[in-house]
């Protein structure tokens, strides 16, 4: 039995990945390192941003600029006042956990602020109040299991009893290291031209399915 299904956060919750794939697609680019959607979804969904610098930093061999988090969040959350949506059937899943009395959370590997701006851009702040997860939060974030530990001991949930909901491969391996059922969500806008290789890139990973949109979510959740 489910007792706590744990969420991550964008392109799951919030259709902000495809929003913050293109920024950061067009800051590396600034910063000499030209990648296709493909690569940007293969290298740095589900990373914090501390990850992605370090990786930029290592790929053009040169330190990144100081002020490339600060610039990066201006630019993401400009266009998340305007354009930011949540994913669509989000709040039917969550109206049927609150109905069958199932708990559920956010673990994201966003910052804290970038969660919590994008958390009150789509009205769901008071909805994830102290429901809500970083990596900030833990020492490692995703792929080690730190954060989903973390979410789970907050919710007061059994690690066995967990299911996390992930749309990124590195979601689904933080999930299994922490001994935790993984499902793979491929719904999210920004996935739409990798679907399928992405859907066979969370089962390598070890997610027990992949589902294309919140439909199927509530289906799978309810079996």
């Amino acid at each position: 039995m489910t007792g706590l299904v744990i969420f991550d956060f964008d392109g799951v919750i919030a259709n902000s990945e495809i929003i913050a794939l293109a920024e950061l697609q067009a800051m590396l680019a600034e910063h000499g390192l030209k990648l296709d959607r493909g690569q940007m979804i293969d290298r740095f969904l589900g990373n914090s941003l501390d990850r992605i610098v370090g990786i930029l930093a290592a790929e053009t061999g040169r330190p990144v600029a100081a002020d490339f988090r600060a610039r990066w969040y201006d630019r993401l959350f400009a266009r998340y006042e305007v354009e930011l949506q949540p994913v669509a059937g989000i709040s039917e899943v969550l109206d049927a956990l609150e109905d069958r009395g199932t708990d559920y959370c956010i673990a994201s590997g966003s910052s804290r602020l970038r969660l919590s701006v994008s958390m009150g851009c789509i009205g769901m702040a008071d909805r994830f109040k102290d429901r809500a997860f970083s990596a900030e939060d833990v020492r490692c974030g995703k792929p080690e299991p730190d954060l989903m530990l973390y979410a789970a001991a907050m919710r007061g949930a059994m690690v066995p009893d967990c299911l996390v909901v992930e749309d990124a491969t590195a979601g689904v391996l933080s999930a299994r290291r922490a001994g935790m059922r993984a499902l793979g969500f491929v719904g999210g806008e920004h996935l739409a031209p990798v679907r399928d290789g992405q859907a066979q890139a969370l089962r390598a990973a070890g997610a027990f399915d992949v589902v294309a949109d919140h439909a199927q979510t509530l289906e799978r959740l309810a079996a």
